[in-house]
């Protein structure tokens, strides 16, 4: 979905913030919406003005890699097998919208897909292992997009159309943060979008339904922003609106069955508009945690009750055994998160 967020500009820290947060320098002034965490050691960034950056030692050092021919690129998604496989995803209108991959390192990088169609628009991408994977891009002919790839990125083909129900009037997904497009298993995937609605796959991509969640859209700035699922039956749905971030409403939703019905949370929600949203591998409740430009919230059930843990402001978050999570933001905002003294049951 095409939208632009203007924040207030907060300089680069290298220090914990309110204890929680440990910023790093990243050596950029790009806004960030991409993150990609393997392990404790190796992490990917992505963003603007073609930005992506690598760390193999904890963060202590982000290096740029470049690109070529993709300086006026924005890329809002980077998914990471390692420290030499990665995969990026430009956004944009027409042939903006395209998939790169790296297998050395991000010293060089092969463009595996350019859409083609001037009203294809691409959102986020995922991947089961890393031969099978799907990107999502916004509807074309009432449907979204849905490509698909199962030669380890090679070729990447539009799934059959047929297999998607008709998205409704003016309804897109949110380019914000990679993670309104999730799957996990071997064949299972959901996306969420603006008009408040979660579609769901059994089948790698082929075939969707659809199903209505309680984060009902006012406008065309708010719906779902990000899903996470911790088996195949629990998961949340965060998101609001991003031209109103400190409002509360109605933020949140959860799922028992898979994502086919959504209900609001037994206590409280996030405390505003949340553009990304985690579960800290190993924890039991389980813990979950939100972000977004207005700060940071935390729930350790599962997501029926949530606290403020910072107001450090964030796009977007990935985690990764042992439970080191870094966030990523405006103004080459990069901060890592190491779980394992704050967080029980965690490995």
């Amino acid at each position: 979905m095409r939208f632009a967020l203007t924040l207030l500009i907060v300089p680069i820290l290298t220090h914990p913030a309110c204890g929680q947060w440990v910023f790093q320098p990243s050596g950029t002034a790009a806004r960030l919406r991409g993150v990609s965490a393997v392990d404790g050691r190796i992490a990917w960034a992505s963003g603007t003005g073609g930005t992506i950056l690598r760390t193999v030692d904890g963060g202590k050092s982000w290096d740029r890699r470049t690109v070529a021919g993709a300086n006026d690129l924005d890329f809002r998604d980077i998914e990471a097998f390692g420290d030499r496989t990665a995969y990026a995803l430009s956004i944009g209108e027409g042939t903006l919208s395209r998939i790169y991959k790296t297998v050395d390192g991000g010293a060089t990088w092969v463009l595996k897909h350019q859409n083609s169609d001037r009203k294809g628009f691409l959102d986020a991408l995922a991947f089961w292992d890393a031969d099978h994977g799907i990107a999502l891009g916004d509807p074309v002919g009432e449907r979204f997009v849905i490509l698909a790839t199962d030669d380890g990125g090679k070729t990447w083909n539009r799934i059959e159309p047929a297999g998607m129900p008709p998205a409704l009037p003016g309804e897109g997904a949110f380019a914000a943060s990679g993670t309104c497009l999730v799957v996990r298993g071997d064949r299972s995937a959901w996306f969420g979008t603006g008009g408040g609605r979660v579609f769901r796959s059994d089948d790698r991509g082929r075939t969707w339904t659809v199903h209505t969640t309680p984060i009902r859209p006012e406008n065309s700035s708010s719906g779902i922003f990000s899903l996470a699922f911790w088996d195949a039956d629990h998961g949340v749905a965060v998101g609001g609106d991003y031209k109103e971030p400190d409002r509360n409403a109605t933020v949140c939703a959860l799922s028992s069955d898979g994502g086919r019905t959504w209900r609001l949370p037994r206590e409280n929600q996030p405390s505003g508009y949340r553009s990304a949203v985690i579960r800290v591998p190993g924890s039991k409740g389980p813990t979950l945690i939100a972000v977004g430009p207005t700060g940071t919230d935390r729930s350790d059930d599962g997501g029926e009750s949530w606290a403020k843990l910072s107001g450090e402001g964030f796009h977007a978050m990935a985690m990764a055994q042992p439970a080191s999570g870094w966030a990523v933001g405006d103004q080459g905002r990069i901060a890592r998160f190491d779980f394992r003294s704050r967080i029980g049951s965690v490995p």
